[in-house]
């Protein structure tokens, strides 16, 4: 009897181990795929790095603009769609990822990292480190418990609510050129609550949302509704894209203050290279076709 336990013992301890190293392969591969997208080195002189031109009109009703953006929301609400199928020659074959790092304002000033699932307090000042690994689009919507939803990216304040993204050009959110110290993090203050902040990355620019002129030209005639608020159809796609598979690898880097290479990148919009520390969580679309990836952080606020 006691000779059939250890027998079970054994092969339960053997089965276990094997799990453990799948894992741990999967984590190495997710990190891998990640961080070698990176270029091998940073050219500091380098100019920051701009989007391309944009190839639809800048009127929020030119006919052409609206086309694209109703093909981007299609992909968006439908996933796989049939266009994507029969146009394998401009098909994507990289998953989108994410990496995303969360800096604690010291009693120094310095950025440091922490754990996203630690609980803050009021006078707590934080920022998130955003490094996408595609050019693409970048939303970020914010919501306190269950109350609505609101876009703070992009802001009609900066930079004329632009949201493009360049691959492994970190971005800070709150932003870190802001002239106002104040404004560069943010604080929580109040009752306590569960903030939730969705970040969305896309390939696209997604469909009923608003963003550079339109962002612009909506929020100076309605100062009062700003920040914008999704629609029902558009929050319930983003909720629902939230669900979708994906592959989540984490590093202990908790302590870790901003390295000057890092600061460097984000301000002047330059790609983090192979050598610049990994984010604290990388999260990658499980679809190397999914036009986007949403990625939730529920910050604790006691």
């Amino acid at each position: 009897m006691i000779s059939k336990i250890l027998v079970t013992l054994f092969a339960l301890t053997l089965f276990v181990g094997g799990l453990v190293s799948v894992s741990a392969q999967q984590d190495e591969d997710v990190r891998g795929a990640f961080l070698s997208s990176r270029p091998k080195t940073t050219n500091a002189n380098a100019p920051r790095r701009r989007r391309p031109p944009r190839r639809t009109s800048t009127s929020s009703s030119s006919s052409t603009a609206n086309s694209n953006v109703a093909n981007a929301n299609n992909k968006f609400a439908n996933g796989n769609t049939s266009a994507n199928r029969n146009s394998s020659m401009t098909a994507p074959t990289e998953a989108i990822g994410l990496g995303y790092t969360l800096y604690l304002r010291d009693v120094n000033g310095r950025a440091v990292r922490v754990e996203p699932t630690r609980e803050f307090h009021n006078g707590d000042r934080i920022r998130i480190s955003l490094e996408p690994n595609i050019d693409g689009y970048l939303y970020v919507f914010h919501t306190e418990g269950d109350g609505a939803p609101e876009m703070i990216f992009p802001d009609s304040r900066l930079e004329g609510g632009d949201n493009w993204i360049a691959a492994h050009v970190p971005i800070d959110v709150p932003s870190t050129v802001e002239t106002d110290e104040r404004l560069r993090w943010f604080q929580f203050y109040g009752n306590p609550a569960t903030e939730h902040l969705f970040v969305v990355v896309t390939r696209e620019p997604l469909s009923e949302v608003p963003i550079e002129d339109a962002l612009v030209g909506f929020c100076t005639a309605n100062k009062d509704k700003c920040p914008w608020h999704p629609t029902v159809d558009v929050w319930t796609r983003i909720q629902q894209a939230a669900k979708a598979d994906v592959k989540i690898v984490t590093s202990v880097t908790a302590g870790q203050a901003q390295t000057e290479k890092e600061q460097t990148a984000t301000t002047r919009g330059l790609g983090l290279d192979q050598t610049a520390p990994q984010p604290s969580v990388i999260r990658m679309s499980a679809s190397t076709t999914a036009p986007v990836l949403v990625t939730v952080l529920d910050l604790v606020h006691k």
